[in-house]
């Protein structure tokens, strides 16, 4: 089942198209990928969702209801930009913002007591935000996100500006949250965390969507039938073994043993390819290289600014 749906949403500010005919399914208690270059539009569909402004044209449900004021109570929202004042104290600011979320103060308070603990924070309680490092910064601006338990997350480069061991420590509540039933969206450039942390993905790029489905099939489709086999033994034995069926892409030979990286035609299987390779040579491993989603969102970006006539190529 899914808990948001985005149908044909169009959004326009004087002569830039934002969002040109986008739709996308979240399934619900899912961590969702939303991707894409700066200006591609994810920003302008996570400002609809939140209702900061309205589509153009199209329409976004939430658990079959067409949006509206109800749902903000149900939405927790991280930006990428922060948005914390600097002169108030940590917990004061906390219980503030928890409040204006819908909760009770003493509710709130034993909430936030119970997250600092957590996240070892407990001696920030009286301290000014502009005394904490940004890292800091971003645990609060977390936590007040998540304390009111909300169906639907939108974290924006949630791990933008934290330590490897904070990004851990984020990572894992992210999958707790889900686990706990919480659907995440989440909205970065690091595909790293993509690969990582997502089941689903929608890529936006020149406001349009190019390509969505779940990262494992989409993985699948995005196969090159290349492989990386390391062996020892005759070459000319290994290599006539390969028939009309493979291509060599890369060889290179080290302390006797030969790595060969080649492509095989997509109606030979690997099972084949091994059972034809097998009797020649020495096997000392054989790995299929799948294509990162980092290689298939440049890729995919490109295709698209090429259709589009553009002329420098996205690289990262």
């Amino acid at each position: 089942m899914s808990i948001l749906q985005v149908n044909g949403v169009s959004k326009k500010y004087s002569n830039h198209v934002a969002l040109n005919n986008v739709s996308l399914t979240v399934p619900e208690k899912s961590i969702f990928g939303l991707l894409g270059p700066n200006g591609a539009g994810k920003t302008s569909l996570i400002r609809i969702i939140n209702q900061i402004t309205g589509p153009d044209s199209g329409e976004i449900l939430l658990n079959g209801e067409k949006l509206n004021q109800k749902h903000i109570s149900q939405i927790g929202y991280l930006p990428e930009e922060r948005g914390l004042y600097k002169k108030m104290g940590v917990g004061e600011q906390a219980l503030y913002l928890a409040q204006l979320k819908g909760l009770k103060k003493a509710d709130a308070k034993k909430k936030l007591e119970y997250w600092f603990e957590k996240f070892e924070m407990q001696t920030w309680w009286k301290k000014k935000i502009e005394e904490l490092s940004k890292g800091m910064q971003q645990k609060v601006q977390f936590i007040v996100t998540v304390l009111h338990e909300p169906e639907l997350l939108i974290l924006d480069e949630p791990f933008s500006g934290f330590d490897p061991i904070n990004a851990q420590l984020i990572k894992n509540e992210i999958l707790e949250l889900r686990k706990k039933g919480a659907t995440i969206i989440f909205s970065t450039h690091n595909m790293g965390s993509v690969e990582e942390l997502c089941d689903n993905i929608a890529l936006i790029n020149k406001s349009e969507k190019i390509l969505d489905g779940s990262v494992k099939e989409i993985r699948k489709t995005y196969r090159t039938n290349t492989y990386k086999i390391a062996f020892k033994g005759n070459v000319m034995g290994f290599t006539n073994a390969l028939w009309t069926g493979g291509e060599v892409l890369e060889k290179v030979t080290e302390d006797d043993i030969n790595y060969f990286t080649i492509r095989i035609a997509k109606t030979i299987t690997s099972s084949q390819l091994l059972q034809a390779i097998l009797p020649t040579c020495e096997l000392v491993s054989f790995n299929e290289i799948v294509p990162s989603m980092n290689d298939i969102f440049i890729m995919k970006v490109n295709q698209g600014n090429e259709i589009l006539g553009t002329k420098s190529n996205y690289t990262e």
